[in-house]
């Protein structure tokens, strides 16, 4: 007969936690690894966070200009219109 498992303490079930959430099981070359996972907030990628959340200044002063939104010349050409509306 085969020996049964012994329980885990709850010393070692909080270890268990925290390495299931800061480590991650991946296949290698047919091996399995373990890796840090990637960082996330609310469950999403920082970069994905960033681009939904920040406002332009925010991006501006942190260099990221590659997730500001560029104006079209479509929308720089409709200002001017506006602004010929105006009667001074």
């Amino acid at each position: 007969m085969a020996k049964q498992k012994r329980k885990l303490t709850p010393a070692e079930k909080v270890e268990k936690k925290r390495r299931r959430e800061q480590y991650m099981t991946v296949f290698m070359n047919g091996k399995q690894k373990r890796i840090k996972r990637p960082p996330t907030i609310d469950g999403m990628d920082v970069d994905e966070f960033i681009r939904r959340n920040a406002d332009p200044i925010w991006l501006h002063q942190n260099e990221m200009w590659e997730y500001m939104e560029n104006e079209t010349e479509d929308d720089e050409e409709t200002n001017v219109d506006n602004d010929l509306d105006v009667p001074f």
